[in-house]
């Protein structure tokens, strides 16, 4: 195996441990309930485990009940900024 070939299997290996490491940076959207989150709605809200920032900009949709911890919500990002998070159904988010 040629050196170069080496460096890049390692390089995609590399990248591609960081990208399943990491699954709110990795999809553009999940699924979770709400574990935390701050007394207003910007700041960092963590959604099973994940932390996402909610701006001035985010889309809140509390259509499915409100946005409490226990929630049952689907968020939308970009590199973990929130443009959209709202209720569904908790039966989307399987047993508590």
């Amino acid at each position: 195996m040629k050196l170069s070939h080496l460096f890049s299997t390692i390089s995609l290996l590399t990248v591609s441990t960081l990208l399943v490491s990491t699954p709110a940076l990795a999809d553009k959207e999940f699924v979770g309930r709400i574990d935390a989150r701050p007394a207003g709605n910007l700041g960092i809200w963590t959604i099973s485990g994940q932390q996402v920032e909610v701006t001035e900009k985010t889309d809140i949709e509390p259509e499915q009940g409100p946005l409490v911890v226990g929630a049952c919500v689907e968020v939308e990002h970009d590199k973990g900024v929130a443009s959209e998070i709202g209720t569904i159904k908790p039966e989307k988010c399987g047993k508590n």
